[in-house]
């Protein structure tokens, strides 16, 4: 099998070597196609692949050696390989081929996607005050990490929030009043009555974690916050770290309210006592197993980041780049979570919702630029376009798109 006797001499190359049940490293002459395909890619060749790069795993994502794609045209459905293999596909663009609705009910996930989100998010009506927007209290920020708080508080109020409270160490006070002056800000609670004055009789939405830290004071203050405030809550990074190995308990403080946790793979593996590897492998089906225990809704971030509701119904959101590997970057995303879940009361919705709305103000900040560079206040800025949730929907036969990433 011959791509091009010179492969600097091919301006289109369409992959069609292996289709949805390829598994495995490719042998023979096709892992001698690939290398010459990708030799192409080299030369300047365009790369187009069908369904998925050839020696991409269609369930796993799994590419011991694989075609480095600019397109993918995949067919009926998102595959979930593209997913996690988002480097080696390009751009992905899922065509429709006459399924309709064949796929609905069998249980896989929903790809999260621009027009869902927007008919998802409440509009702010224009007799809307700072109260009719909701109030955020945001529970966190030790002295020397502050700085979490400072970022979520920033999401929130990019994201429409009508008025937020930073419940911190005293000592950080005076750092997240002077970074964030929009905000009132209040010390760690030491009593249930303390709960009471700084949130219950205040909050419309708690999110509690970021830059908590992970010790017994930590835990005794999250505990404290979560049996005094029974409303809708968000729970992230160290407020999820306090309960590793016990989400089981995490649920009995949860129970009976819109309650959404954030976990990367690392904490995810803490809570429920597995290895980080177990978790990475099952990303798809491991989040009913937390929401089970945790009797909350659970995001987990990751490439690509699935939401799963108590009751077991995923979607998967795929927006996103390389620029949100950073520290901070869940603080942003947990502040925008937590704005959707004060204003709608829905938790797994507000986390699908937030997912995508961090992931495209990443592709946003990015546009036309490696993710080298970009900061998480590029990010921030741009949060503010994405709201505006005007992007022109894909047309048929294209399903659905996702673009490609930049590193």
């Amino acid at each position: 099998m011959t791509i091009a006797t010179e492969p600097g001499h091919a301006r289109i190359i369409v992959d069609a070597l292996l289709g949805t049940a390829g598994s495995g490293a490719p042998r023979g002459t096709l892992a001698i196609a690939i290398e010459q395909i990708n030799a192409a890619r080299g030369h300047g060749a365009v790369i187009v692949s069908l369904d998925l790069p050839s020696g991409v795993e269609a369930d796993t994502g799994h590419a011991a050696q694989a075609v480095h794609a600019h397109l993918t045209l995949t067919f009926g459905t998102m595959k979930r390989g593209l997913l996690v293999a988002r480097d080696l596909a390009g751009v992905i663009a899922v065509l429709d081929i006459g399924l309709g609705h064949a796929g609905e009910g069998d249980g896989a996930p929903e790809l999260v996607t621009h027009p869902w989100v927007r008919a998802q998010v409440p509009p702010i009506l224009a007799a809307a005050h700072k109260g009719t927007r909701k109030k955020l209290a945001i529970v966190g920020g030790q002295p020397g990490m502050a700085g979490a708080t400072i970022l979520a508080a920033r999401a929130a109020m990019r994201s429409g929030i009508g008025m937020v409270r930073l419940v911190v160490a005293r000592e950080s006070i005076p750092v997240v009043q002077e970074a964030v002056p929009h905000a009132t800000a209040a010390a760690w609670p030491a009593r249930d009555e303390d709960v009471r004055d700084a949130i219950t009789d205040w909050a419309d939405a708690v999110l509690i974690g970021p830059g908590l830290g992970d010790s017994p004071t930590s835990r005794a203050l999250v505990e404290r916050v979560l049996t005094a405030w029974r409303g809708p809550v968000v729970v992230d990074a160290d407020a999820l770290n306090v309960f590793k190995g016990d989400a089981a308990h995490l649920g009995t403080l949860l129970a009976g309210r819109p309650a959404l946790l954030t976990p990367h793979s690392a904490e995810c593996a803490r809570l429920l006592g597995l290895a980080v590897d177990q978790v990475v492998a099952r990303r798809f089906e491991i989040g009913a197993e937390l929401a089970a225990l945790a009797q909350a809704a659970v995001l987990l971030k990751g490439v690509p980041t699935v939401i799963t509701d108590r009751a077991g119904v995923r979607r998967v959101s795929a927006a996103g780049t390389p620029a949100l590997a950073a520290a901070g970057s869940g603080d942003l995303l947990a502040g925008i979570a937590a704005t959707m879940l004060a204003q709608t009361g829905r938790a797994a919705a507000s986390g699908a919702i937030a997912a995508w709305v961090h992931g495209h103000a990443a592709e946003l900040a990015s546009a036309g630029r490696t993710a080298r560079g970009i900061t998480l206040d590029h990010v921030e800025r741009a949060l503010s376009g994405v709201w505006a949730l005007s992007d022109g929907d894909p047309e048929a036969p294209v399903l659905a798109e996702l673009p490609a990433v930049a590193h």
